[in-house]
């Protein structure tokens, strides 16, 4: 079983992203969406620790979120898939439970 895990929390505000990584399964995928998505962007203090989950863990990033940020031409962080909302609903499909981290 695995589990699609979505955050739309800052990690520069929240600690969501944070607890997220550290308790989900092997296996398991993270949707960044919402103010989440700057994390995946190159670049920011977050991009070690995720390329290291991307060894363990699917990572997709939401691009309208992106496009709304003015992040759509930024470099994303190695390891990242963009998906639209069709690739929204196919992620959440495709998984047997979703987790919102609020």
């Amino acid at each position: 079983m695995s589990t699609l895990n979505i955050v739309n929390k800052s990690p520069f505000e929240k600690r969501t992203l944070d607890q997220c990584l550290s308790r989900i399964a092997a296996g398991d995928a993270v949707l960044l969406i919402e103010d989440a998505v700057v994390v995946a962007a190159a670049g920011t203090s977050y991009e070690t620790e995720l390329k290291s989950a991307s060894a363990s863990h699917k990572l997709y990033v939401l691009s309208p979120d992106l496009e709304a940020r003015g992040l759509a031409e930024r470099s994303l962080v190695d390891g990242f898939s963009c998906v639209d909302y069709k690739g929204f609903v196919a992620l959440v499909t495709e998984h047997d439970r979703v987790h919102s981290w609020l």
